[in-house]
C-alpha cells in the first residue's frame, strides 16, 4: 500500500484552496464582487498579506479577474483559466475528470506524441534508442504508481527533446502534472505491469524505425484509456 507524504499547508494555501472550492462549486458566481481585503481577511482571521497574495495566485490561475480601483471579481476560468486551472479542478474533484476533459488531455497528448513520433524517429541513433530502454526498464523497476508514471512520463519528454524542436518538449512539460494524475490512475485500475507493457511495445516500434506503427500503437493505446477496454473513469 502507498502513502502519500504528510505536510502541512500554508495559510496561503488554505486560502487559495478555500476560494478555489467555493467558486468551482458555484458558491461563487462568475461576475461576483468579493469583498475589500481588508473585510476578508478579518472574517477568515489571516492576514491581509495572506488574503492578498492568494488573489494574486487565484488570479494568476485565471479564477479571478482584478481590476484596479474597482474590485476583485470571479472569472469565468472556463475562458480565462490555464493549465494550473485544469490542476485545480483535478484536486478540487479528487483526481476524477469527465470523460469530456479526460478525451482532451489524450487527445493534445497524443497530437504531440505523433509529432514528435515523426520528427524524431527517423533520425535516432543506436546511443538514442538504448538510452530510451532505460525508461522503459525504469517503467518495470519501479516499485510505485507515482515512480512508474514518472518514468514514463521522461520516456516521451526524452523523445521530444530528441526531435530538434525547441518548443515541443516545453509544450509537452506543461502538461506534466496533468498527464502524471491520468498514468498513476491508469497503474491503479490496470497495474504498473500494464504500463510498462504498453510502452514497451512502443519502443520496439521506435527501435524498428516504424513511424506508422508508433503512431498507431499511440492511437490505440490512448483510445483504449478514453473509451476501450483500459478506461480511466467510469
Amino acid at each position: 500500500m502507498e502513502f502519500t507524504k504528510l505536510s502541512a499547508p500554508s495559510l496561503k494555501e488554505l486560502f487559495v484552496q478555500e476560494l478555489e472550492g467555493m467558486i468551482l462549486s458555484g458558491k461563487l458566481a462568475v461576475g461576483e464582487k468579493l469583498p475589500p481585503e481588508r473585510e476578508m481577511a478579518k472574517t477568515m482571521q489571516v492576514s491581509r498579506t495572506v488574503v492578498n497574495s492568494g488573489i494574486l495566485e487565484l488570479s494568476r490561475k485565471g479564477f479571478l479577474i482584478i481590476k484596479p480601483r474597482v474590485g476583485t471579481f470571479i472569472a469565468d476560468y472556463r475562458r480565462t483559466g490555464t493549465l494550473e486551472t485544469l490542476i485545480s479542478i483535478l484536486k478540487y474533484n479528487g483526481g476524477v475528470l469527465r470523460s469530456g476533459e479526460i478525451r482532451s488531455i489524450l487527445e493534445i497528448r497524443l497530437a504531440l506524441s505523433e509529432l514528435s513520433f515523426r520528427l524524431t524517429i527517423p533520425k535516432l541513433t543506436e546511443k538514442d534508442i538504448n538510452s530510451l530502454r532505460k525508461y522503459v526498464d525504469g517503467i518495470g523497476k519501479s516499485s510505485t504508481n507515482k515512480e512508474a508514471s514518472e518514468r514514463a512520463f521522461e520516456f516521451h519528454h526524452e523523445l521530444s527533446i530528441l526531435s530538434g524542436n525547441m518548443l515541443l518538449p516545453l509544450v509537452y512539460y506543461s502538461f506534466k502534472e496533468a498527464v502524471l494524475m491520468l498514468w498513476e490512475r491508469f497503474c491503479i485500475l490496470h497495474g504498473r505491469e500494464k504500463l510498462f507493457t504498453n510502452t514497451e511495445t512502443l519502443w520496439q516500434f521506435i527501435e524498428k524505425k516504424d513511424v506508422e506503427g508508433a503512431i498507431c500503437w499511440s492511437k490505440k493505446t490512448i483510445y483504449d484509456t478514453i473509451q476501450g477496454k483500459d478506461q480511466i473513469y467510469y
